[in-house]
């Protein structure tokens, strides 16, 4: 899991059509960083690796780089 640092920006700004890393809220109020690209979707989420939306609360996001 990576930080929030300067590299995150508001979910509210995230560009559609484009592989993002993002920050969500899980149920326990936590915030992580998913391990798996998301591309927004209007209001939603969609799981690039699988193609289905994804039911989160984002946070945070930023271009999502290959891990090493």
């Amino acid at each position: 899991m990576h930080p929030v640092s300067a590299e995150w920006q508001s979910a509210s700004t995230a560009p559609p059509d484009e592989d993002l890393e993002i920050c969500a809220l899980d149920y326990d109020g936590i915030v992580h960083a998913l391990s798996f690209p998301c591309r927004r979707d209007g209001f939603n989420w969609v799981d690039r690796s699988g193609g289905t939306h994804a039911d989160i609360h984002a946070t945070h996001w930023r271009k999502w780089t290959e891990p090493n």
